[in-house]
C-alpha cells in the first residue's frame, strides 16, 4: 500500500493512483473536472469546530491531533474513516487530496500516519 498527499491545486498525475478528497469543504475555485478525484469522503475531515479552533497553528498541532483522533474513533467521522481505510486496502496507490497550503500541520498527515501504522 502506498499513500501520497497532494494539494488539489497541483496537477493530477497517473502516479496518484486512486485520488480521494479528504476535506470537509469543497476547495475554492476548483471545478470537479479539474480536481479529478475518484472519491470525496468529506465526513473524514475534522469537525468545523475543531478545524476553526486549530487554524493550522503548529503550537496547537498535538492537541489537534488528539482531538481529531477522538473524532475518528467516536464521532461522525468514524464511518467515513472506515470507508477510507477500505479504499486504501483495495487500491495499490492512493493519494489523499486536500486544499490547505499547510502541508505539515494538517489532518491529512494524521490520516496517513494512522492508516499506515494501523493506529486506530
Amino acid at each position: 500500500m502506498s499513500i501520497y498527499l497532494k494539494r488539489v491545486y497541483e496537477q493530477p498525475s497517473k502516479k496518484d493512483g486512486f485520488r480521494v478528497l479528504v476535506d470537509r469543504l469543497w476547495p475554492r475555485g476548483v471545478s470537479r473536472e479539474k480536481a479529478n478525484v475518484d472519491a470525496w469522503i468529506k465526513d473524514v475531515g475534522p469537525s468545523s469546530h475543531l478545524r476553526q479552533w486549530f487554524q493550522h497553528d503548529p503550537k496547537k498541532f498535538s492537541s489537534f491531533k488528539q482531538a481529531y483522533l477522538e473524532e475518528l474513533k467516536h464521532g461522525q467521522q468514524r464511518l467515513a474513516f472506515e470507508q477510507l481505510k477500505r479504499i486504501v486496502q483495495e487500491e495499490d496507490v492512493v493519494t489523499f487530496i486536500f486544499a490547505s497550503k499547510e502541508t505539515t500541520y494538517n489532518h491529512v498527515v494524521i490520516l496517513k500516519e494512522i492508516i499506515q501504522h494501523d493506529i486506530l
